[in-house]
């Protein structure tokens, strides 16, 4: 949402906008000059919305509730709205489009591919949904005619898209609150590669059932394949390979097999572009990272505190791995913040699997983003499957206390809800100890 505000304050659109909680984003966007409210209440809004305009548009997220005031003073006064994921439809058509799916890994692989194409020149236009670390920002603008979108399949919202080159990273079960059922989510993911223009490009990840595709993965079976993994220091490196094409010794800075692998299809996209392989290997070996997907915050002898945005068990299987790879030796001290309740009743047997192999766990209340309660799911049902003997039910302030009086040697902040408003107190906390 973030990014198309950017986008529109760009080309010199007032731009104004509500959100429920104010974050560092917020602020950033307020800085550059978009008018944010954070109260649910038409008053709040500026004049200029008040009104019904023809030549005003509105842009919401599912995410917003059915019952906001807000949504509800536009939908009443006949305003144009649109899904965020219309609003991409429109601008990347008749773009050359590369449209990045799946339920893990898409903010990274979208990232990757963006960073590619402008770091060796390509060039490209992108909207992320992450902000990316090389260029603080998550739209990036390019004056060719090729864009790169983060497709994203919350209540099938990548259906807008109509992709030359489609990737698919996984198509884990996620969002059952809206498809009843994997089966569904599956039909969704179909219907998405069906979308792709004529001569197309699909690539899915190994073992995705989805036909026509060119598959990729950090196996030697795989069309795309990142071989000869291995741990250099804090990097991983590996050797690309595809029908007879070789890159041997790939540095890169993310930390995680799953990441190599997300790497490994940004590559196969950049050379059938034509972008020369030694450009890429150098692009790839500068890319920062996104925020808050494995992020540094502190990292020093005594202290490391890494946080991540994963809030699906796989996504969190998958930072854990990377996490222990790095550090097999450590004590680790994961604070996770549930988000939605039907997730967490969803995948609790899931999450308390992975959950049980911290050595310590701090869980926070589960963030509600969109949903009411559900009778009998918090975070103690969660707490009470975990098969841990460090593990408690935290508030924010009691985790940052915690944090200061205990020193852990390695943190870990895990979640998707508004988890990311005590990382600068976490930071204070480790800094001052």
């Amino acid at each position: 949402m973030s990014a198309l505000a950017r986008y529109f304050a760009k080309r010199g659109q007032v731009v104004c906008g509500y959100d429920k909680t104010k974050t560092k984003l917020t602020e950033t966007l307020e800085q550059e000059g978009i008018l944010i409210t954070y109260l649910d209440e038409s008053a709040s809004l500026p004049c200029a919305f008040l009104d019904h305009h023809d030549d005003t548009l509105v842009v919401y997220t599912p995410a917003i509730p059915k019952d906001s005031k807000i949504l509800n003073h536009f939908i009443d006064k006949g305003f144009s709205l649109k899904k965020r994921s219309e609003v991409l439809g429109i601008i990347s058509k008749g773009m050359f489009c590369i449209g990045i799916a799946g339920t893990h890994g898409k903010t990274t692989t979208s990232s990757i591919v963006a960073h590619i194409l402008k770091d060796t020149g390509y060039d490209c236009t992108a909207f992320l949904g992450g902000i990316t670390s090389n260029y603080n920002s998550n739209v990036l603008f390019g004056k060719n005619n090729v864009v790169v979108v983060e497709a994203d399949e919350y209540d099938r919202s990548f259906l807008t898209l109509h992709p030359d080159i489609a990737v698919v990273t996984s198509m884990d079960a996620d969002h059952l609150d809206i498809y009843g059922d994997k089966s569904h989510l599956d039909e969704s993911f179909q219907l998405y590669a069906g979308q792709l223009k004529p001569n197309g490009t699909l690539y899915a990840y190994e073992g995705l059932p989805l036909n026509n595709s060119i598959s990729y993965a950090a196996s030697t079976t795989a069309t795309a394949k990142a071989v000869n993994l291995r741990v250099e220091g804090s990097k991983f490196v590996f050797d690309y390979m595809d029908n007879g094409i070789q890159i041997k010794d790939i540095s890169l800075m993310l930390p995680g097999r799953h990441n190599v692998e997300n790497t490994t299809v940004a590559i196969a996209i950049a050379l059938k572009l034509g972008i020369d392989a030694d450009k890429i290997k150098q692009a790839v070996a500068n890319f920062k990272g996104v925020k808050r997907r494995f992020e540094y915050i502190v990292n020093n002898d005594s202290q490391i505190y890494i946080d991540d945005y994963a809030h699906h068990p796989e996504e969190l299987r998958a930072c854990f791995d990377a996490v222990r790879q790095l550090y097999p030796d450590k004590k680790l001290t994961v604070i996770f913040q549930p988000h939605l309740f039907t997730r967490t009743r969803d995948f609790a047997d899931d999450f308390a699997k992975v959950l049980s192999t911290a050595d310590d766990l701090l869980l926070l209340e589960i963030y509600p983003a969109r949903e009411l309660p559900l009778e009998g799911i918090d975070s103690k049902f969660l707490l009470n499957k975990i098969n841990l003997k460090n593990k408690q039910i935290c508030g924010k302030y009691s985790v940052v206390q915690y944090v200061k009086d205990t020193k852990p040697e390695l943190i870990l902040t895990v979640g998707a809800g508004d988890i990311d408003t005590i990382i600068e107190p976490l930071k204070n906390a480790l800094n001052h100890a």
